[in-house]
């Protein structure tokens, strides 16, 4: 969806009957029975339905294959090549093509990869919820989101190296949804390598930085996000708490750590007593980054959204078709190849 919202002209092969199998993730269903879960994704696309089990629809994805800049698939090993579509041969027949596969577990393995598997397996469950809690995963499908730009990345530029030498190795991207969120445990996972020890759950606070976590003003909740030494002084000077800004150990971020649980009970009894607007503007007037904790539809309010397109791109980039019904241009693309998206009416950059 990220390249089509980019302007990439994208043809999206479903099986015949069921197709993408985020269509039946609901309720909710919008008023022509598509999932929401199935629009948030399918954007700027064309749809036709193939069964890759009869020849004359294989004939037809190859006809795409050919004409394609850029392909991704989602297949375990082998199930193209058993039906007759070889990735290597058609990599070798076209020095400008571009093939990415999506797998859980890496090119090698069979495992079926759901966000939910691979968010358990990547460690980002262990340090997700409170301490004392059950680990927990995060609340949209993050491994698949992150995964789905690091392929973003990936093809975009292995098409922008086109026209020079490329070993056929470039052209064949293999991303997986664990080695996408293995990869985006960045600093936490910096911290297991540099001491040898375990990460753990720290809830609404943060391992490497205090205060810099959630606190319960008296209407709302609030977050405070402290980041260096000089936004402490400027904190403590907006809560009124002079004390802890005169007190020597807490000066550096490494004393805060050290006297983490003084830091803030200190904070949360000070933010209790008035309404988070009140300490909103008071910090955002002393330079301190603060936010108040919104639902989504809050969220939502100050952004261009859709119930059909979704929320706007985040990429410099336009809506142009709608998410297709399943097969929709099934018969425009039999008949006219890539050629199909002139007859859609969408404005192809």
């Amino acid at each position: 969806m990220t390249l089509g919202d980019l302007g990439a002209e994208v043809i999206k092969v479903e099986r015949p009957g069921q197709g993408d199998e985020t269509r039946a993730w609901g309720p909710p269903f919008d008023e022509n029975g598509e999932s929401a879960y199935y629009l948030s994704v399918n954007r700027n696309k064309l749809s036709i339905a193939l069964d890759l089990d009869l020849a004359t629809d294989v004939a037809v994805l190859l006809s795409l294959l050919r004409g394609a800049d850029a392909v991704l698939d989602n297949f375990r090993p082998g199930t193209l090549e058993r039906r007759g579509i070889d990735v290597a041969a058609l990599l070798r027949e076209r020095s400008d093509l571009v093939w990415c596969t999506l797998t859980g577990f890496g090119a090698a393995s069979e495992r079926l990869g759901y966000d939910f598997v691979v968010q358990a397996e990547s460690g980002w469950m262990a340090i997700t919820g409170e301490p004392d809690g059950p680990p927990m995963k995060v609340g949209v499908a993050l491994a698949d989101v992150i995964a789905g730009k690091d392929a973003t990345i990936a093809v975009l530029a292995a098409l922008s190296a086109r026209g020079r030498e490329r070993a056929l190795s470039a052209r064949r991207i293999f991303v997986s949804l664990a080695a996408s969120a293995v990869s985006a445990l960045v600093n936490v996972a910096q911290n297991a390598l540099v001491t040898g020890r375990d990460a753990g759950r720290w809830g609404n606070a943060h391992p490497n930085l205090v205060p810099y976590q959630l606190f319960s003003a008296a209407d709302r909740d609030i977050v405070i996000a402290v980041g260096n030494d000089g936004q402490w002084r400027s904190c403590v000077r907006a809560l009124g708490l002079d004390g802890l800004g005169s007190d020597e150990r807490l000066s550096n971020n490494s004393g805060r750590l050290a006297h983490r649980e003084l830091v803030v009970r200190a904070i949360a009894e000070r933010v209790v007593q008035r309404p988070a607007s009140e300490w909103l503007d008071a910090l955002a007037a002393a330079g301190v980054p603060a936010g108040v904790v919104r639902s989504v539809r809050e969220a939502l309010a100050e952004v261009d959204s859709s119930p059909v397109t979704g929320v706007v791109p985040s990429v410099p980039g336009t809506i142009r078709l709608a998410p297709p019904r399943l097969d929709e241009h099934g018969a425009l693309v039999r008949q006219h190849g890539w050629g199909a998206f002139r007859y859609t009416g969408a404005a192809v950059e």
